[in-house]
């Protein structure tokens, strides 16, 4: 009996022996279609292809596919458990030909590979056509042998397939398996066709055909080939079992649950059993492609598959969380296939972990409500949507949880009146809003945010995306289109652009499409939850409901995330060397710089911000892998993370971790942070880390700016070039600079002494008698010092003063363009001159605000050196006015 595994690797090595490239299994998020949720098909991710969008270096491939239908128009969640092949995860093994064979390779391929690689017999085997494509008909009557009576005729668009609609499209063959006459159920296309007798195991797609926007079909040039085996059915036939969940994989998933919940696998809780090993590969297989739990989105339907599963281990006794601990016993039966989970196992645990943790609190409180309510309900009625309404609001029930639990107990919930509870609440939040900011303005993002909910961001795990426009804005209205010219906010279902928050800048970069080009300058979020792109429509129009393809601008996203990630390892780098006081109060992290602000009560010295910045780059140096983590804020602290300034955290929380173990001090890693914005993979990847300035911001607070990766680099290339230019005009080595400069500097001053005294024996040697005035009966010695340094006046003027015995001493000097003043009067004069009086009158003629001192010594200055001959004259009309004794 083969295994799943040795299907999936029988049918994968089938197709490479016949000329096909084995194509690794896409993400379940699916990064070239706007309009899926999840990976619901095998050919999703050759889309572009099928399309003639995108060309591959193959014309022929096969894959096995991941794929989860758990929500949109794929929504099997609420059947998983109670059939036999309803699945949210399951796997699709297919073969793709693009231009190259076509019906008659594809029927040959699957008749051979079914036939007689596997081995089921051609009389359990029937097939479908279109009722049109008389072609496959034929080609299965001459391939395979069929007869008429087992080539069954479908009219409808079950067997005509559309990729949507305009675009590749053609009819579909399947192939089904006859599990007999013991089992109820008729063929397809005919009443009894949903019984379980008949099961369809292989899908072929003809694309042979190009929908146009007109409604006509057109042959395509290259009609290519689409299918998709369902593994989990195909299993259950070769393992000889009718139903899904006994085929060896999910077998022992579900013995698992059995061991960890001591509970029979076949017993009372079969259904539960069930429903948690489909939930545990879907659950497990998300997270490991980076889909975490949340309140939209994506992350939003996972957690209603993880938290259905927590609910059925509820059931079934459990009081400590279990769900985690199925995960290797997942590893050990799809590891080898799917190297992702064996990667993402200790992830995919915490993840599982915390989320059961929280679930087990809210069912303790929300259960019992939920149970008292239903009491009261007569047999068969709905619950009221505002007691459901009730449990979501206040207690944190979900309404999709309430409609589960209520299921098994013959209730339904009035989702109506559930509705329009959500809707008064809505009403309430706008109108305590109304009157803050710009009303005006911001209306428009609240009936967005009311209409659309909120933006998903799937700019963790890469930097374009698919996406579709589900609203513009342009001068603060929404429209339906944005035309070539004019600046526009573009809100998209899904963005990989961070929107500027937590000190992180927004993204940049092109929203485009054929014939249209949107260049994004900034990405903003609005009410905390809508992602608005602010750009300009530089080609063509933006209408709402188009798909368009995002993508960031790469390299400064990597140089935001270098600077982001530095900011990390800068904070607890301070943190050691400083005190545990160094705390975050505001950072910048954009592609040229960084900037932090921590509380600091003094300088930090530069042997200090050396001794910070080579921790940095020793952590840098280690290459460390940066984890992520999604946690509840309490246990993040718990676990020595540090919550970022001015974030508002909600019950969920990512924790950011970098750096090499510290075992010592009990830490799993150098950096721990609560934190959203998006980071480097490893600590290498950040460069080289340099600091640039420190400085006060204000009291208490001090501000280092640094610069990462490229940035450094330019910084480094600039200084070195700096240095060279410099030694090159000493005529010495870089090396040899702090000598040069050490002399130089010694040189100088010995000069500037030998030119002081210089100056003044020459201002000394002047001060002849032929020199001075006489003025009011005093002698005045006024002399311009030229560029003499304005610190030598004084003493220039004692020496003058001396030699004249009895007067006054005015100085004006024009160094660097300035006029500085000094006035000296000789003892004799006291009571008779001020100096202080006189060297304010020579300030006001220089364009000075006064001047101070003693009455025998004072000085002033001004901005205009120009005027210092005014200043003398100011001087002397002063000295005019002094009476001259009798």
């Amino acid at each position: 009996m083969p295994s799943s595994n040795d299907i999936r690797a029988t049918f994968l090595d089938y197709f490479a022996e016949h000329g096909h490239q084995v194509v690794p299994s896409s993400s379940l998020v699916p990064r070239n279609d706007p309009t899926l949720l999840f990976t619901n098909a095998g050919m999703v991710q050759f889309k572009n292809v099928f399309a003639g969008q995108e060309t591959r270096p193959y014309n022929r491939a096969t894959t096995a596919q991941k794929v989860v239908r758990a929500g949109g128009k794929h929504n099997d969640l609420d059947n998983v458990g109670y059939t036999a092949r309803h699945h949210t995860f399951f796997e699709m093994l297919g073969n793709f030909s693009f231009g190259d064979y076509f019906k008659a390779g594809a029927i040959e391929h699957a008749w051979r590979l079914v036939t007689s690689t596997f081995g089921l017999p051609p009389e359990k085997l029937l097939v479908t056509v279109y009722s049109e494509d008389e072609d496959a008909a034929a080609l299965w009557r001459k391939i395979a042998g069929l007869p008429d009576s087992r080539i069954i005729r479908i009219p409808t668009a079950d067997n005509f397939w559309r990729m949507g609609d305009t675009g590749p499209c053609g009819p579909c063959s399947e192939i089904f398996y006859d599990h007999g006459d013991h089992v109820p159920g008729g063929p397809p296309g005919s009443p009894d066709e949903d019984g379980d007798r008949f099961i369809e195991i292989w899908n072929l797609v003809f694309m042979q055909y190009l929908e146009e926007p007109a409604g006509t079909r057109n042959l395509l040039p290259k009609p290519s080939i689409d299918t998709g085996l369902g593994l989990e059915r195909f299993a259950a036939i070769l393992q000889g079992k009718h139903d899904n969940y006994d085929t060896d994989t999910l077998r022992a998933l579900i013995e698992a649950s059995a061991e960890v919940t001591h509970q029979a696998a076949d017993g009372e809780f079969k259904t539960s059993h069930r429903v948690v090993a489909d939930h545990l590969r879907s659950s497990s297989f998300l997270i490991a492609d980076g889909v975490l739990p949340s309140k939209d989105g994506r992350g939003y339907v996972l957690r209603r598959i993880m938290r259905r599963a927590m609910r059925h281990l509820h059931m079934m006794g459990t009081t400590e969380p279990v769900f985690d601990r199925l995960v290797p016993a997942l590893v050990r039966q799809m590891g080898a296939a799917y190297p992702e989970l064996v990667a993402s196992e200790s992830l995919i645990r915490e993840t599982m972990r915390l989320e059961e943790n929280r679930f087990k609190a809210l069912l303790e409180r929300g259960l019992a409500l939920l149970g008292d309510e239903a009491d009261r309900l007569a047999s068969g009625a709905e619950l009221p949507g505002d007691v459901a309404f009730k449990l979501y609001d206040t207690f944190g029930f979900p309404l999709d949880l309430t409609q589960d639990a209520l299921r098994e107990r013959g209730h339904g919930v009035d989702v109506a009146g559930f509705e329009s509870a959500m809707a008064v609440q809505r009403q309430r939040a706008r109108a305590a809003w109304a009157g803050s900011g710009d009303t005006a303005t911001q209306a428009v993002w609240f009936d967005l945010r009311d209409r659309l909910g909120a933006s998903e961001f799937v700019g963790y795990s890469g930097e374009t995306a698919e996406a579709e426009i589900t609203a513009l804005v342009v001068d603060g209205a929404s429209v339906e289109r944005a035309e070539i010219g004019q600046s526009v906010g573009v809100l998209l279902n899904q963005t990989p652009f961070y929107a500027e928050s937590g000190g992180q800048v927004g993204d940049t970069g092109l929203i485009s499409a054929p014939g249209l080009r949107i260049r994004v300058s900034d990405t903003a979020k609005k009410l905390g939850e809508l992602f608005v792109h602010e750009g300009l429509v530089e080609e063509g129009a933006a209408r709402v409901g188009q798909a368009v393809r995002a993508e960031v601008d790469h390299a400064r996203r990597a140089a935001i995330r270098a600077h982001h990630s530095g900011t990390h390892l800068l904070h607890e780098a301070l943190r050691r060397r400083l005190g545990t006081h160094v705390t975050q109060k505001g950072s910048l992290n954009a592609p040229e710089r960084l900037r932090f602000d921590v509380s600091q009560p003094r300088p930090i010295t530069p042997e200090e911000l050396a001794e910070v910045e080579a921790a940095v780059n020793a952590r840098i140096r280690e290459n460390t892998a940066v984890t992520t983590r999604l946690m509840t804020p309490d246990q993040a602290v718990a676990e020595g993370a540090m919550a970022l300034f001015g974030e508002k955290y909600g019950d969920e929380v990512r924790v950011v971790s970098m750096g090499g173990a510290d075992p010592d001090e009990g830490r799993t890693a150098y950096s721990i942070e609560l934190c959203g914005g998006t980071h480097v993979a490893r600590t290498g990847d950040i460069g080289l880390f340099r600091i640039v300035g420190e400085s006060g911001v204000s009291a208490g607070v001090r501000r280092i700016e640094a610069v990462t990766g490229a940035a450094a680099e330019a910084l480094m290339a600039k200084t070195e070039d700096t240095l060279n230019r410099t030694a090159a005009l000493l005529r010495a080595l870089p090396a040899e600079l702090p000598d040069r400069v050490a002399a130089l500097l010694a040189e100088r001053r010995t000069m500037e002494r030998q030119i002081a005294d210089l100056q003044k024996k020459l201002a000394t040697a002047g001060s002849s008698a032929a020199e001075n005035e006489t003025i009011a009966g005093l002698t005045l010695a006024a002399r311009d010092m030229g560029e003499v340094a304005p610190r030598e006046l004084k003493g220039l003027a004692e020496a003058i003063g001396r030699e004249l015995g009895s007067g006054v001493v005015a100085l004006v000097s024009g160094a660097e363009g300035k006029s500085s003043i000094v006035v000296a009067a000789t003892p004799d004069l006291d009571g008779r001159v001020d100096a202080v009086a006189l060297v304010r009158a020579a300030s006001e003629a220089v364009g000075g605000k006064g001047g101070g001192g003693r009455w025998n010594m004072a000085q002033a200055g001004g901005p205009d050196a120009s005027r210092n001959a005014a200043a003398l004259e100011a001087i002397r009309e002063a000295l005019r006015m002094v009476e001259q004794p009798a």
